[in-house]
Parts: structure tokens; C-alpha cells; sequence
């Protein structure tokens, strides 16, 4: 089981908070699509015992694509790698990009779930953000996408937003689930350095919401999507029963998975490689037979810090078993004390020798996993 990801980097306009890899210029956007399909196609053998369970296409914009440049896209996946009939196959998309007849033709070219870059329904914060869609374009794409056949969809949402009170935010909440989506990520909003509100904190312009507000809209957004039947299986994000992303589970599960485009991380258990983040670089790199990409081999301790990080934010946490034998003694040792100190104080449960967060441990998942990581060898 693997997945592949596929990164379109081109956006229509900058989001203010956005720090992916992403250019407004669509001049290169044929060279980036034969680019494309020029990667897909040479790294076959990465994969070669593998069968593809999820396809994902993020960025950027995947949405601002023709339809037919997105079916070219999934028919070269379908020609060089063995695909599921199962497969999930995810596209990013903005509302504004989507009518009923191009979710129509999303959903025909062999799309099977969407996820919808929403944000907020408040046209304040959109605008803050500058976001391109309306407040109805969110709830109609939404509409149109399960009249489209769409059975699978998921919305992005940002709490901690400067301002944002928490009446605002539960506004933001309850709409998301009156729309009946059967996913939703909710985001803390993070200041990213080289963004326009990293650049306006700087300058006194935006004013960070207290940590204690962004607190008590995390807390609301569990309590009203407990309330709404939705399972909390990762830190960030939610879903109805059993409907978990399962291209973003993959990453936290340790899955291989290949990184197509600029910009995209692989990943095979034993080694990282990631793509330049330059379109010029990447081009130029695919289209000559050169290096576009860097890689290195995990270490041991690389290994087990990717797998606290990874594990202990979701439903399914860590093995104890698994640490014990796949890690040294020393690292089991260190796993061990830290559990029993957040065991103690509650914020971990430990059941069938799986440790995963608390409901009170999820509000400092940061510090837990912290103090669970390695940074010198042991």
C-alpha cells in the first residue's frame, strides 16, 4: 500500500497566511504539466511491489487546472503504477474555481473525494485572508459538489484568526456542519515568516489572537463536532465514522509514499527525498535529466522521532510494541519515562500497549511530544 502526491503550484493570488510553495505566474504551467508527467514516468520502480490506495493532488490551486489536464494527469498515474480499484483520489480545490458542470466533470474524469480550501464563512476574514471566493460561493460549491456525486468532502477551516472572537468562530463551526461534509480540518492559524501576516504581526499591523481565545476555540470546535457525530482522530482533524483521509493517514501511519512536482516530499521508511522548491530549478532538472531533488537516510533517531511526531497526534497513537522492537533499548528506556509521566499527570492513556493523548493532552500535544523526541542519539 502507497499513495502518491502531485504538487500544482500555481495560485491565482497569494493568501496572506499561505507559506506553500506556489507562483500567480501560469506562463510554465504546459512545461510543469509535461514536467509532470515526465517524473511519474521515470519513477515507476519506486513502487514497483506496491499497490496505489490513495492519490492526492495539493498545492497551490489543483483546481485552477482544465478538466482534461487533470484526467491526462490520473491516466498517467493509471499507466505506470498499479492503481486500486479502491483508490481514494483527492483534489484540492478552491470554491471559486467550481461550478455544477466542473464538479460534474471532477467527479467523471475519476475523482473521488474533494477537499475545499473554505477557511472561513465570514466575509470579514475571507477578505482579511484575501481569499478569493464569497461566503455562498463555499456553500454552494459544497451543494454542487454533492449533486456532482461527490460523497467524500472536506473543508478547510483557520481558528486564532486576529479579532476573531469566539462567537464568530462557533458561527464558523455549526455552518460547516449543517453543509453535511463528511471531513473537516480546523487549523490554528501560524504566522509564517515571509507571509503578509508575518510581515504585518512584525509591523503592529495584525495584533495575534491571546493564546487562551485560540484555546477556547479549539475547545469549541471539539465539543460541537463530538456533539455533531464526527470522530476526532487527529489533532486537526475530524471526519464522520471511519471517513479519515486516508492519503493524510498514510503520512501519520509511516506509509510510503512518492512526492510528485516541485516542492513534494517521498518518503519509503528508510530514506526522505524532497523535490527544489523552484519551479525554474525543477524544470530545468526534469527536462535535462538532472538533479531537481536532495534525500538523505534516516537515522535511527530520525526514525523514532518521525514516528512520535507522526503517531502520537491521531486516534491510533503509539505502539509500545513497536518501540520496543523495531527501536534500541536505550529508546524504549526514554519512551517509557516520559510515559509515565504524562500517564501520571493524565494527559496520556495507555490501553492494549498503545499510548496515545488524552482529551486534556491534546491542548498541550506540543510540549508531550517535546519532551517525547530525541534530540541527541541515545
Amino acid at each position: 500500500m502507497a499513495g502518491i502526491y502531485i504538487h500544482i503550484p500555481f495560485c491565482r493570488k497569494r493568501c496572506h497566511y499561505c507559506d506553500f510553495f506556489k507562483s500567480t505566474d501560469f506562463s510554465q504551467k504546459v512545461r510543469l504539466l509535461a514536467g509532470l508527467k515526465k517524473e511519474l514516468e521515470s519513477r515507476p520502480s519506486e513502487l514497483a511491489t506496491e499497490e496505489i490506495t490513495t492519490i492526492y493532488l495539493g498545492g497551490g490551486t489543483p483546481s485552477v487546472l482544465l478538466i482534461d489536464e487533470l484526467k491526462d494527469l490520473l491516466s498517467t498515474i493509471n499507466q505506470n503504477y498499479q492503481v486500486s480499484p479502491e483508490a481514494e483520489i483527492t483534489l484540492e480545490a478552491n470554491p471559486d474555481d467550481l461550478s455544477q458542470a466542473t464538479l460534474s466533470a471532477i467527479r467523471q474524469v475519476g475523482f473521488n473525494r474533494l477537499s475545499m480550501g473554505v477557511q472561513s464563512f465570514s466575509e470579514s476574514d475571507l477578505k482579511l485572508m484575501n481569499r478569493r471566493h464569497g461566503v455562498m460561493q463555499a456553500i454552494q460549491s459544497v451543494k454542487w459538489a454533492k449533486k456532482a456525486g461527490f460523497s467524500n468532502i472536506s473543508i478547510d477551516l483557520i481558528y486564532g484568526l486576529p479579532n476573531q472572537t469566539l462567537e464568530e468562530w462557533e458561527r464558523n463551526v455549526r455552518i460547516a456542519v449543517e453543509l453535511d461534509v463528511q471531513h473537516i480540518s480546523a487549523y490554528n492559524l501560524t504566522y509564517h515568516e515571509g507571509t503578509v501576516f508575518y510581515d504585518r504581526l512584525k509591523k503592529g499591523i495584525l495584533k495575534e489572537l491571546p493564546d487562551e481565545l485560540s484555546l477556547q476555540q479549539f475547545e469549541i470546535l471539539i465539543r460541537i463536532l463530538k456533539k455533531a457525530g464526527f470522530e476526532h482522530y487527529e489533532i486537526s482533524n475530524f471526519c464522520k465514522p471511519g471517513l479519515y483521509s486516508r492519503h493524510n493517514s498514510s503520512y501519520w501511519k509511516s506509509k510510503k509514499y512518492l512526492g510528485v512536482g516541485p516542492s513534494a516530499h517521498s518518503y519509503d521508511f528508510e530514506s526522505r527525498r524532497w523535490n527544489v522548491s523552484s519551479l525554474a530549478k525543477y524544470l530545468h532538472g526534469v527536462e535535462n535529466n538532472e538533479t531537481y531533488s536532495e534525500s538523505e537516510i534516516l537515522t535511527e533517531q530520525d526514525r523514532y522521532n518521525d514516528y512520535i511526531i507522526t503517531g502520537l497526534r491521531t486516534i491510533w497513537g503509539i505502539s509500545e510494541e513497536l518501540i520496543q522492537t523495531e527501536f534500541s533499548a536505550l529508546y524504549f528506556s526514554h519512551f517509557q519515562k516520559i510515559k509515565e509521566k504524562y500517564l501520571t499527570s493524565g494527559h496520556l492513556s495507555c490501553m492494549a500497549e498503545i499510548v496515545s493523548l488524552s482529551p486534556e493532552g491534546l491542548f498541550i500535544s506540543d510540549r508531550i511530544m517535546g519532551d517525547f523526541m530525541v534530540v541527541e542519539s541515545c
